[in-house]
């Protein structure tokens, strides 16, 4: 591997296959049409998913860019039926108190074509929780560590592990229930880490319904200089 001195830090040589325009419009598209059917998905089959897959799925959320490259993130991988459990009673509590105290009528009327409620099964249902955590700041050999643009690289890298999730073959939601503290107390995760995401993921139904909607039209979303 070639190693290179750079402003007194090694570096190591990069390379990418120099692709033709041909094979880069056939690998963005076909790309593109892969991640045009993921759909999000609240009901979950039963059936076991290896491991090995759940933990190839975080690797990937592990290799999203960061701020001075800190990694400012936990992935919370859970199984245990109790904990999720817990986590389904005390984001459902939540959830009540948001959906008649907290959320306005407009937000609630947009929710309407969701099919979207209080009550989450699918945090039981689903074989796996994972609970994406953002690091303030570090912690390395008992010292505080600085992070940067925290918020901006989990988010990142959230965008990565449902590419991640999709790319395997499996379905999530993305949950963020608010507050999320109880996520926090429920796996006993330091003051330093502070609940961002919460993703069921599985497989799904083998008869499952998702919200006839469309999404925006490239030249809805993209301005051209």
């Amino acid at each position: 591997m070639e190693k290179k001195l750079i402003k007194g830090h090694q570096h190591i040589r990069y390379e990418r296959p120099d692709l033709s325009e041909d094979e880069l419009i056939k690998n963005s598209l076909a790309f593109y049409k892969e991640m045009a059917s993921r759909r999000t998905v609240r009901e979950f089959d039963s059936r076991s998913v290896p491991l090995e897959v759940m933990e190839n799925i975080i690797r990937t959320a592990g290799t999203a860019p960061s701020g001075a490259h800190k990694q400012p993130w936990t992935f919370c991988l859970i199984s245990d039926p109790e904990i999720k459990h817990q986590i389904r009673m005390a984001a459902e509590e939540e959830e009540k108190i948001s959906y008649s105290q907290r959320m306005p009528e407009e937000w609630k009327a947009d929710l309407k074509p969701l099919g979207t409620d209080w009550e989450k099964p699918f945090l039981e249902e689903a074989p796996y929780l994972i609970v994406v955590f953002k690091q303030s700041y570090g912690i390395e050999n008992g010292e505080k560590i600085q992070h940067y643009y925290v918020s901006e690289s989990v988010g990142i890298a959230c965008g990565f592990l449902i590419a991640a999730i999709h790319q395997a073959g499996l379905v999530t939601v993305t949950h963020t229930p608010s507050p999320m503290n109880f996520l926090s107390k429920i796996l006993g995760r330091p003051a330093h880490e502070k609940p961002y995401l919460l993703l069921p993921v599985g497989h799904p139904k083998k008869t499952t319904y998702v919200p006839d909607i469309e999404r925006k039209e490239l030249e809805k979303i993209v301005i051209k200089y």
